[in-house]
């Protein structure tokens, strides 16, 4: 006899959550309605449905990669962040709720003088370049990354939303190497891998069994490329203009100092939505 479309889910979330998920009635009905071409709400609908044999064989390895603790994302291939819906696979991080209130705290912070030009630095999937062309409608956007592979999915993005895509470019640059030497900005964001390896070891098996390990970590106790950014900023950033940084939640002293050393002025430490400390700002001094 065919399985009902909710003895399909409770099995499957069972299962997941028999495999340490902890959330495992969500992911079983994430990753079902995805197979079937359903929004989750049209699960609850549709629950009596009787499932057939080639219904349950999409099902199936979808529910088996969970169990492995593959990312729903990267299954999937879509999340959203910050209203858009992106593509993710394991090229590129996926973008966290920590980066998409740094997008709200950067739309409160400069709502009355937004930006003209931003850098993002490290763009990963392109989800901050794209958020924040959305966020400032008249803002030109240049997103960089050193990865040619995230930058085909950040280029994906881009095309999923051609309306902020077209102020959006795109480059292959380690760090600040691919602008020209008088390219300057109203604002440089950027989230860049500042994990040490002993929190990256720490990590969820998600995490760390299946996200980009060279976008999450760095040398220098997780402070290598948080330093290098810090220290070129000035020359790339126009009088008051915002440098807007993630970081590790142990590196706010180090990157104060580091901020006040290279000219910056006002730096200030603001926590993300669980109150650890996640955001360095620092501005360039007014002329």
């Amino acid at each position: 006899m065919m399985p009902t479309l909710l003895e399909i889910v409770r099995k499957s979330a069972e299962f997941l959550s028999s495999r340490g998920l902890e959330h495992g009635r969500l992911d079983a009905e994430l990753l079902i309605g995805h197979a079937l071409g359903l929004p989750r709400m049209q699960l609850y609908v549709q629950f009596e449905r009787l499932l057939s044999e080639a219904e349950l064989e999409k099902v199936r390895p979808l529910v088996r990669r969970r169990a492995a603790h593959e990312p729903v994302q990267y299954i999937i291939g879509l999340t959203e962040f910050a209203g858009l819906e992106l593509q993710v696979d394991a090229r590129v991080l996926i973008p966290r709720p920590e980066t998409e209130r740094l997008v709200e705290l950067l739309g409160e912070r400069l709502a009355d003088r937004p930006p003209a030009d931003i850098l993002d630095l490290g763009t990963g999937s392109g989800a901050l370049a794209l958020a924040l062309a959305k966020q400032f409608p008249a803002a030109r956007v240049v997103a960089l990354d050193r990865s040619s592979d995230a930058l085909t999915v950040a280029r994906l993005n881009g095309a999923r939303h051609p309306a902020l895509a077209e102020r959006v470019t795109w480059l292959e640059s380690d760090w600040w190497s691919a602008l020209r030497a008088d390219a300057t900005f109203t604002l440089i964001v950027a989230n860049p891998p500042y994990l040490t390896e002993v929190e990256w070891a720490e990590t969820k098996r998600e995490v760390r069994d299946y996200e980009p390990k060279a976008a999450l970590t760095a040398g220098d106790e997780g402070l290598a490329d948080l330093r290098r950014i810090v220290a070129e900023a000035p020359a790339r950033l126009r009088p008051g203009a915002l440098l807007a940084l993630e970081t590790g939640i142990a590196q706010h002293a180090a990157l104060l100092a580091m901020a006040e050393a290279a000219g910056l002025v006002g730096a200030e430490s603001l926590a993300d939505l669980t109150a650890r400390p996640r955001y360095v700002l620092a501005q360039q001094k007014e002329v």
